[in-house]
């Protein structure tokens, strides 16, 4: 947010709101987001490192149910050395919706 050159009022000491928040200039971020669940998948994507694929976690956050999102997302945060977060959550993703169990067993020897 940045200000603009303060216009001139005939009263010296009071301005209307409406002038106050005109004086603001607000930064364009490009309008691509506007609901919650495309927040949501963008920042996702960016924490799995998989920008290619925001449209994916976008689609993800708008059609699937957010705790098993949540706990996908919690399981690939907690894995060590992963080299594509991505797969590991689509994996992880795709066993919850099975309703498998996510074992940790045979990596932690």
């Amino acid at each position: 947010m940045t200000k603009r050159k303060p216009s001139q009022s005939p009263k010296a000491g009071l301005q209307s709101i409406r002038q106050i928040l005109f004086d603001y200039a607000l930064e364009d971020k490009g309008g691509r987001i506007t609901k919650e669940f495309q927040d949501y998948g963008y920042r996702l994507s960016l924490e799995l490192n998989d920008e290619k694929n925001k449209s994916l976690y976008i689609k993800l956050a708008k059609v699937v149910d957010r705790p098993l999102l949540e706990q996908a997302r919690s399981f690939v945060k907690d894995a060590v050395n992963v080299r594509h977060k991505g797969k590991l959550f689509m994996w992880t993703l795709n066993k919850l919706r099975k309703g498998e169990p996510l074992s940790r067993e045979k990596y932690e020897s």
